[in-house]
């Protein structure tokens, strides 16, 4: 199944596109395509899903050990333009104990907030932890395989 829908979306890929297709034109094809094949309801969408989230993983690892043998250079090529980003350096903000303090505090702090959605607390201060307000995350849907 997996083939064949690769060759399905790369038959309606040629198609459409000439051979290097932009980034929005290949997002405007794979979101064409993805209507028309629930339109026509022809095949099982959780199979389909399952094939692309496999492909997509296929896809991954191989760019990911591409880019492991590219030199640590910018490039422009096949209709592509890719800069290298050194990655930096992160400070290590623990070493410092009036961090190591003020973060301390902050995550009681959190603990209490947490506690405080559930029933009436009273932090050690004597005063009454507020009930702050909460916003939705974005559901998603876990996949393994």
């Amino acid at each position: 199944m997996s083939k064949d829908l690769f060759f399905l979306m790369r038959e309606e890929e040629v198609a459409t596109l000439n051979f290097l297709p932009t980034k929005k034109e290949i997002q405007q094809t794979s979101k064409t395509f993805a209507q028309k094949l629930i339109e026509e309801g022809e095949l099982n969408l959780y199979e389909v899903y399952a094939q692309s989230v496999r492909l997509k993983e296929a896809i991954t690892v191989i760019e990911s050990e591409l880019i492991d043998k590219l030199p640590n250079e910018a490039f422009e090529s096949f209709g592509i333009k890719a800069v290298y980003r050194s990655g930096g350096d992160t400070i290590n903000y623990s070493e410092d104990e009036v961090y190591q303090a003020l973060k301390k505090d902050l995550d009681n702090r959190t603990e209490l907030l947490k506690l405080a959605q559930k029933q009436e607390v009273i932090d050690m201060y004597g005063n009454e932890v507020p009930k702050v307000s909460t916003t939705p995350r974005k559901s998603s849907l876990a996949v393994s395989f």
